[in-house]
């Protein structure tokens, strides 16, 4: 799969309103056939950055996504609300979910 973290600095103004904001976009990738996850979360040291974990099923499903309408939507209206270029960790790995944290495991 592909697995994909960023980290979005979003404007002070706009860092209330950043989960609306990105909600169509959200929805879409969700939709696509080879997302595996898309979800956000919002830093607990910065109110202003959210973190976005992703993945796709493959390469396959990685380009689809980034040629969809949608991802050439997202790419005009959310840089407005920016601070800052997304930094982002793209990493292809040999898995297709989470794997358990066995240092943690919760017992049965």
């Amino acid at each position: 799969m592909i697995f994909i973290t960023a980290k979005f600095r979003v404007r002070p103004e706009d860092a209330d309103q950043w989960p609306e904001i990105s909600r169509e976009f959200t929805n879409a990738t969700r939709a696509e056939p080879g997302c595996l996850w898309f979800d956000w979360s919002r830093s607990l040291d910065d109110p202003n950055e959210y973190v976005l974990v992703e993945a796709f099923r493959d390469s396959d499903a990685g380009t689809s996504h980034v040629q969809a309408a949608h991802f050439r939507a997202a790419r005009q209206t959310l840089p407005p609300h920016l601070s800052e270029t997304p930094r982002i960790v793209n990493a292809v790995i040999d898995q297709n979910d989470w794997s358990e944290l066995g240092e943690m495991a919760v017992p049965k």
